[in-house]
């Protein structure tokens, strides 16, 4: 076998696509993983939390978003389709008049916007909306 510029091109190509699919973990997982060691691997309910974000973002750099969770002693907000998917953190004391927050957030893509709450009792509600990007904010 003769090894011209064509072949050499051809599986290096191949070689750099193979090892780029193998060892990419999905957004989405990185996103259930992070939620799972907040929780300990605890149930986490739903409909405590109100979550509210647009459903159509047209430009992904700086999307409104508004959490609140009455009760909560902590409120982490996670976008699955995001690189980092721990967005923010925001940390309640016993005195807090509410327990809600609003920020505004980077998205990259259309992707769900997952908030989680761990509650005065120890437990966890959760919420999440769908956000479609039309402009990504993230290098896209």
């Amino acid at each position: 076998m003769q090894l011209t510029r064509r072949k050499m091109l051809a599986t290096g190509a191949s070689t750099l696509v193979l090892a780029g699919f193998a060892g990419l973990p999905a957004f989405a997982s990185l996103t259930d993983d992070a939620i799972a060691a907040l929780t300990g691997g605890a149930d986490i309910g739903e409909g405590v939390i109100t979550l509210t974000a647009p459903e159509i973002a047209e430009n992904g750099n700086t999307v409104p978003i508004e959490v609140d969770a009455p009760g909560a002693v902590e409120i982490t907000l996670y976008a699955d389709g995001n690189p980092v998917p721990n967005v923010a953190t925001f940390k309640f004391g016993p005195l807090s008049a509410s327990r809600s927050a609003s920020t505004r957030i980077r998205l990259a893509t259309t992707q769900n916007v997952v908030a989680v709450a761990k509650m005065e009792d120890g437990s966890f509600q959760m919420a999440k909306a769908n956000v479609k990007v039309t402009i990504g904010g993230c290098g896209g």
